[in-house]
C-alpha cells in the first residue's frame, strides 16, 4: 500500500501555493494524500513567521497530528523553520526540519521515514537562497494561488521575511504564463497571483530583467482565463500605468489589497516604509475615480515602538476619512533580529489589544459601507466548493462575499446575480435567479 502523507499550512496564501507544490511532489512518489485528520504516514507543516506565537502554533499543530497517528514521521518547512530550527527541534515528536532552500526537496531528505533518536535539521543560510522555485496550489477547483515572485529587498524595522526567505528573485514571464495556462486547462476559473513582493516581480539572479506591469500584460493575452486577482501590492509600486490597466482590463479584477501599516508618517518613518500617507491616499484616490466599485483592502499594524495615542488617533483619523473597503490588524509583535525590537517607547500589549479592537470595528462599518453600496447591483459571481449549515458561498470580482442555499450545481460556476440585501451575518444576500456565465 502506498504511503499516506498530510498537510496542514499556516500563514499566508504564498504558503498555501507551495504547499500544493510540496503536495504535488509526494504524489509524484507514490504518497496518497490524506486529510490531516486521518492517519498518515508523515504530517508536513508548512509554518508562518509573521503571525504572533509561531512555536505555539507549530507545537500544538505537531500534538495533533501525533493524536491522529501515534507513530507518525513529522516534517516542518516554512518561514518559522528557516528562522528558528533549533527551537523547532525540541518540540516532542519533530523527526526534520528544512529551511528554505531545502523544503522542496524534502523527497530526498526523508528516504524510507525512518525515526532518529534526533530530530535532523537541514537549513542553510538565507544569504545563498537565491534559487527561484516556482509553485501554484490545486485542491480548491475554484481559483489556484500562482507564486511568481519571492522574497524581499526592503528592510522594514519590523519584519523577519527578509530573513526567512532572502532576496528578491521571480519566474520568467514565460514560465508564468505557462504556469497559468495549465491551471486554466485544468477548469480554474481565477488565478491570484502571490509574492512576497509581488510588486517587485522582474529580479532574476539579482538583476532586474522586466517588471511586474510586463507581466500583467502577458497574463491578460491569455485567452481562456476568466479572472486574475493580485494578492497584495505595495503602494510605491502601484503604479499608474499598473491601476489604469486593471481599470481597462476585462480579465484583471477590481479588486487591490495595498498594505499601509500605519497613517502616521512618523511610524511609517520609524519603520523604514517607501512612502507616505500622502502617496497612499493618491493611490486610493485614483482607484477610486476610474473603478468606483473597487474593493480595497488595507494591511494595519498597531502598537508599534514609538506610537503613542495621538499618533494613532492619527491613523485612525486617516482611515476613516479614506475610501477603503476593508483592513487587516495585526499588532506589532517583537521578533528577533529587527531594528525594531531595539526601539524606545514599547507600547503596552493592552492598549495594542485596545487599538486592534477600534480599528476591527471601524473596519467592519467600512466592509459594511462598502456593500452597501453594491446593492441593487448586477454582478457575476464565482460559487466556490465549501458549504455550511446549508449554504454556499462565492465571491464577485470586486470581492463582495455572497452566501446562497447550497447546490452542488453551482459550485465552480460563474454566474451573474442581483445584490439584495446585506444579511445578518455580513454576507450578501443574492436573488434567486441567477443566470449561467461561464461553464
Amino acid at each position: 500500500m502506498n504511503k499516506k502523507v498530510a498537510f496542514y499550512t499556516l500563514g499566508c496564501k504564498l504558503n498555501f501555493s507551495e504547499t500544493s507544490a510540496i503536495g504535488r511532489l509526494f504524489t509524484e512518489s507514490g504518497f496518497e494524500i490524506v486529510s490531516f485528520t486521518d492517519p498518515a504516514d508523515i504530517y508536513l507543516i508548512n509554518t508562518c513567521s509573521v503571525t504572533d506565537h509561531a512555536d505555539k502554533k507549530c507545537r500544538k499543530v505537531v500534538q495533533e497530528a501525533l493524536k491522529y497517528s501515534p507513530g507518525a514521521y513529522i516534517a516542518i518547512v516554512g518561514c518559522y523553520a528557516q528562522l528558528k530550527p533549533k527551537e523547532i527541534s525540541e518540540i516532542p515528536g519533530v523527526d526534520i526540519v528544512l529551511g528554505a532552500a531545502e523544503k522542496f526537496r524534502i523527497i530526498e531528505y526523508i528516504s524510507d521515514l525512518t525515526r532518529h533518536a534526533k530530530t535532523r535539521i537541514y537549513n542553510q543560510p538565507i544569504e545563498i537562497t537565491t534559487e527561484f522555485i516556482p509553485s501554484f496550489s490545486i485542491g480548491e477547483r475554484t481559483r489556484t494561488f500562482l507564486k511568481v515572485q519571492d522574497g524581499c529587498d526592503y528592510t522594514c524595522t519590523f519584519c523577519t521575511i527578509p530573513l526567512a526567505r532572502g532576496s528578491s528573485r521571480s519566474d520568467t514571464i514565460s514560465h508564468v504564463v505557462q504556469q497559468a495556462n495549465e491551471v486554466v486547462a485544468s477548469g480554474v476559473k481565477e488565478i491570484v497571483l502571490t509574492g512576497v513582493n509581488l510588486g517587485d516581480f522582474g529580479i532574476r539572479n539579482g538583476e532586474r530583467e522586466d517588471n511586474f506591469f510586463d507581466l500583467l500584460k502577458a497574463l491578460g493575452d491569455i485567452k481562456d482565463i476568466n479572472r486574475i486577482r493580485i494578492s497584495s501590492i505595495e503602494p510605491n509600486l502601484l503604479t499608474d500605468e499598473i491601476i489604469d490597466f486593471v481599470a481597462s482590463s476585462d480579465k484583471f479584477v477590481p479588486h487591490f489589497h495595498i498594505p499601509l501599516q500605519s497613517g502616521s508618517n512618523k511610524i511609517l518613518g520609524l519603520m523604514r516604509r517607501r512612502y507616505r500617507r500622502e502617496l497612499y491616499a493618491e493611490r486610493v484616490a485614483r482607484i477610486r475615480k476610474l473603478m468606483p466599485d473597487c474593493c480595497i483592502g488595507v494591511d494595519i499594524i498597531v502598537g508599534f515602538p514609538g506610537e503613542t495615542r495621538e499618533d494613532f488617533l492619527d491613523t485612525y483619523n486617516f482611515l476613516t476619512d479614506l475610501e477603503v473597503s476593508y483592513f487587516h490588524v495585526f499588532n506589532y509583535s517583537e521578533r528577533e533580529n529587527t531594528a525594531a525590537v531595539e526601539m524606545k517607547g514599547k507600547v503596552p500589549g493592552s492598549h495594542r489589544s485596545e487599538r486592534s479592537k477600534m480599528l476591527h470595528i471601524l473596519s467592519e462599518k467600512k466592509r459594511r459601507a462598502f456593500y452597501d453600496t453594491q446593492k441593487g447591483k448586477q454582478e457575476s459571481i464565482l460559487f466556490e466548493a465549501d458549504h455550511k449549515d446549508g449554504y454556499m458561498h462565492g465571491f464577485s470580482r470586486n470581492y463582495v462575499k455572497v452566501k446562497t442555499p447550497y447546490d452542488p450545481l453551482l459550485v465552480n460556476e460563474i454566474r451573474s446575480v442581483k445584490f439584495e440585501d446585506i444579511a445578518f451575518d455580513g454576507d450578501m444576500e443574492i436573488s434567486e435567479s441567477v443566470d449561467i456565465l461561464v461553464h
